[in-house]
């Protein structure tokens, strides 16, 4: 089916939909009307988490896939149907209450300010934007307006996270000097911008995808589903992928702010693709609960992370072979995960935070943090409980399908008046921020850059080119 026969008998369907009371019930905090822009991949399990809370009425979808509309228009068959999220929030505004962002990276921010300059509560995808520019504007207008706003880190809800959050800040292992986190993940490309140009597939608005980003020719699988993380105009390599999820709980525990300081050991720039391997090292100014200054090292890419003696684990050897990391499902990965950090395996992701008193091992994800003394466990079942109990954390979740839908629900009940959202943009935005400054350093490899918070901009002039970007007429 293409764009123009999709949206004919969406529309049919979709006509009698809307609640003419619903604007009230709003008001009243018993309905949400949601409206959602990216319901493919990603955007699909947004969506299916947020409606999933029994007060949200999904009353629009939009895409720039139409296979991926009708995916999800199959299971929201009231809800009316978008190309373009500007028409969708013109035509639409007064009855959406809620915006949900789900698009490819370079999206987020042009979405998100339009719905909140509309006075819409905005749950956007991690990484918050492509841009550190973007990610101050937005943290910014979400302030003035006061709105509720979330970050889709959804693991920030998890039990695991909360506990070593609460660990750290307990005094667990001290005063922490130094984090090192990790995965093996690859969104990078090394090779040249293709040349030539493909049919655009009937399915898919080209012109929509690129949305503000610079125009180019369409290729078949560079871009469109998934590949742009990979690309510069698009993406922001695993370090935004994966970066954003595990800084996430260490960033938050130990209350940092924007680093001092950046570097990234990776190859050299070309112009195109982000580098397949990166160490990026992080100076950040010292808080209650770290010493003078904290020292965070993150490794992607095949093979990471090296060996160093912070990341020796008690116990021999135990290795999971590519096959078993690539076939098992996700309650089996978490399995053989916990197995390789009992037998002396750093687990497939994670951070290790490094304090006085010992170490700290957050795997990720959905697994206790352990820690170790002296190239020993150390039992902490007892501090878990105490810890558990005294902040009503609950019993640990084991199953993806219960836990993943604690951060959107607070997202909606924070709508609906009922209590705060804990990854609000004024705190993901600065936590994207640091992120994207580790990405922009894999533009100047092996190279120190200084980072001036308050002026928003680097010592190094030419880095500054990279904190923002023009937006396309489109």
């Amino acid at each position: 089916m293409n764009k123009r026969e999709f949206l004919k008998s969406a529309a049919a369907l979709s006509s009698f939909a809307l609640l003419p009371n619903a604007t009230w019930a709003f008001q009243q905090g018993k309905r949400l009307r949601t409206a959602h822009i990216g319901v493919g991949n990603m955007g699909g399990e947004d969506l299916k988490a947020i409606s999933s809370h029994p007060s949200v009425d999904v009353v629009a979808l939009c895409d720039v896939d139409s296979i991926n509309l009708a995916k999800a228009h199959k299971l929201h068959p009231g809800a009316r149907v978008f190309f373009d999220y500007r028409v969708m929030l013109n035509e639409m505004g007064d009855e959406i209450d809620a915006v949900v962002v789900s698009t490819p990276d370079h999206t987020h921010a042009p979405a998100s300010l339009m719905a909140m300059e509309m006075n819409k509560p905005v749950y956007c995808q991690k990484p918050l934007t492509h841009y550190v520019d973007e990610s101050r504007k937005m943290m910014k207008m979400a302030e003035e307006k006061n709105l509720v706003t979330q970050m889709g880190i959804q693991v920030h809800s998890f039990y695991d996270y909360r506990l070593a959050t609460l660990l750290i800040q307990s005094g667990i292992i001290g005063k922490v000097h130094t984090v090192r986190a990790w995965s093996p993940k690859s969104w990078g490309y090394n090779g040249e911008e293709p040349a030539g140009e493909d049919p655009v597939p009937a399915h898919l608005d080209w012109n929509l995808w690129l949305g503000t980003s610079k125009e180019r020719p369409y290729k078949e699988g560079y871009y469109h589903p998934g590949n742009w993380r990979k690309l510069l105009d698009y993406g922001c390599g695993t370090l935004g992928d994966m970066g954003v999820h595990i800084f996430d709980t260490p960033y938050n525990a130990l209350n940092l702010d924007v680093p001092l300081t950046i570097k990234n050991e990776c190859r050299e720039p070309n112009g195109f693709g982000y580098p397949e391997n990166n160490t990026v090292t992080y100076e950040f100014p010292g808080t209650e609960y770290t010493t003078k200054t904290l020292k965070w090292v993150w490794y992607d890419g095949p093979g990471m992370p090296p060996e160093h003696e912070d990341l020796i684990l008690p116990g021999s050897k135990a290795s999971l072979s590519k096959k078993q990391a690539k076939e098992a499902t996700m309650e089996e990965k978490m399995s053989l995960d916990a197995k390789a950090a009992g037998e002396g395996e750093l687990p497939d992701q994670g951070a290790m935070f490094i304090g006085k008193k010992g170490r700290l091992l957050l795997p990720h994800f959905m697994q206790l943090p352990k820690k170790i003394v002296k190239g020993k466990y150390v039992d902490i079942s007892k501090e878990i409980e105490e810890v558990s109990k005294a902040n009503n954390l609950g019993q640990p979740v084991r199953n993806y399908q219960s836990e993943g839908p604690k951060h959107y629900h607070q997202f909606v009940d924070a709508c609906l008046g009922k209590g705060k959202t804990t990854a609000p943009f004024s705190y993901s935005a600065r936590l994207t921020e640091t992120i994207l400054l580790g990405v922009i350093a894999g533009r100047f490899p092996n190279r120190t850059l200084h980072w001036d918070a308050e002026a928003a901009k680097f010592a190094e002039e030419e880095a500054n080119q990279y904190l923002g970007g023009d937006y396309r007429d489109f």
